[in-house]
C-alpha cells in the first residue's frame, strides 16, 4: 500500500491500520444493503466491530509501554474474528453472497495475519531493549 522507506510519524502510516481501515470501509458499505431488521443487530455488530479495529490500533499507537501496545492489537484481533463470525452469520441469512462473503473473509484474514506481525514486532522490540544491568553508569 505504500513505500516501506517511509517513516512511520502516525498510526495513519501503519500498514496494519491502512488494512484495517479499508476492511472498516468494505463493511460499511455491505452494512447498507442489509435489511432494516438487522440496522440493531448484525449491522450495528459488524460496523462497531470494524470500527473497533483501527481505534484499538490508533490508541496503541499512542501508549508508550510495548505491553499496553500489545494488548490494544490483542484486542483489534479479536474484533477481527468477531467480523469473521458476524460474517458467516450474514452469508447463511443470504445478506451476502457467496463472492461477497469470500472477499471479506479474505480481507480479514489478512488483516489478522497483519496484526499478528505487528503483535510479534512489538514483542520482539520489547525483548531487544537494553537491559537496565548493562547500561554503565557513572558515579562522580
Amino acid at each position: 500500500m505504500s513505500n516501506p522507506k517511509r517513516p512511520i510519524s502516525t498510526f495513519e502510516d501503519l500498514e496494519v491500520w491502512k488494512f484495517g481501515a479499508e476492511l472498516r470501509r468494505q463493511i460499511s458499505l455491505i452494512c447498507k444493503s442489509f435489511p432494516k431488521i438487522e440496522l440493531y443487530r448484525l449491522t450495528d455488530q459488524l460496523i462497531r466491530a470494524s470500527r473497533s479495529i483501527t481505534a484499538n490500533i490508533a490508541e496503541d499507537y499512542g501508549r508508550f509501554h510495548y505491553q499496553e501496545n500489545i494488548q490494544y492489537n490483542r484486542q483489534a484481533r479479536g474484533s477481527l474474528y468477531e467480523i469473521l463470525d458476524h460474517l458467516i452469520v450474514a452469508f447463511e441469512e443470504n445478506y451476502i453472497d457467496q463472492s461477497e462473503y469470500e472477499d471479506l473473509r479474505n480481507q480479514t484474514i489478512t488483516t489478522i495475519k497483519l496484526v499478528n506481525g505487528y503483535i510479534n514486532y512489538l514483542k520482539k522490540s520489547k525483548t531487544d531493549r537494553v537491559k537496565e544491568d548493562l547500561i554503565e553508569y557513572e558515579v562522580d
